[in-house]
């Protein structure tokens, strides 16, 4: 699969939103999903738009259906409900808060992810990246913070829990060098 490029991941994620309307349960959820979408749905350039919706069709994400009166309209399909379900669900739900004391523990995450999930890796890559984890080797990295629940919800997210490992350890042979590299780096991380 290619990569999805940012407008085509707003017209996943607003589709996915329409259909969010019709589960809403109550009018405030219905009216702050509507404001949502319409935010997004401004911000995309028509030629855009077109050039991503052709795109998204190609890739069996999307589907134009005519209607009887000559209009069309577009409908995810399952593989895009999975995409746009993805790519909500990182934007929203999965939260990583960062503690201001150190618990003495350290979070490593392992992984050996196959070429064919390149691209679960490099999201979790970025994610790591992003939440200040140091990377030890290649596919090693380290942090102080508790974030072990969150990544492992990552994790089940793409069905990837046979190549990701996250370790919780209270020694690790070079960490005079991690904390010099965390706590100086971080000046609201406090070592309690």
């Amino acid at each position: 699969m290619y990569k999805i490029g940012s407008v085509q991941k707003k017209i996943l994620v607003v589709l996915l939103g329409g259909t969010a309307l019709g589960l809403s349960h109550s009018p405030q959820q219905y009216f702050r999903t509507l404001r949502a979408i319409k935010r997004e749905w401004r911000e995309i350039n028509q030629q855009n738009f077109n050039r991503s919706i052709s795109r998204l069709t190609q890739e069996k994400l999307l589907e134009e259906k005519r209607l009887a009166n000559g209009s069309f309209k577009l409908v995810l399909t399952k593989e895009g409900r999975e995409q746009a379900r993805k790519l909500s669900l990182l934007g929203s739900s999965i939260k990583f808060k960062k503690s201001k004391y150190w618990d003495k523990k350290w979070r490593i995450v392992i992984f050996d992810i196959p070429e064919k999930d390149r691209g679960f890796r490099d999201v979790l890559r970025n994610h790591l990246r992003e939440l200040d984890f140091k990377k030890l080797q290649h596919s090693v990295f380290v942090s102080p913070y508790a974030f072990e629940r969150s990544i492992l919800k990552l994790v089940r997210l793409y069905q990837s829990e046979k190549y990701v490992r996250v370790i919780t350890a209270i020694k690790i042979d070079n960490e005079n060098k991690l904390k010099r590299y965390f706590f100086k780096k971080n000046k609201t991380l406090k070592q309690s």
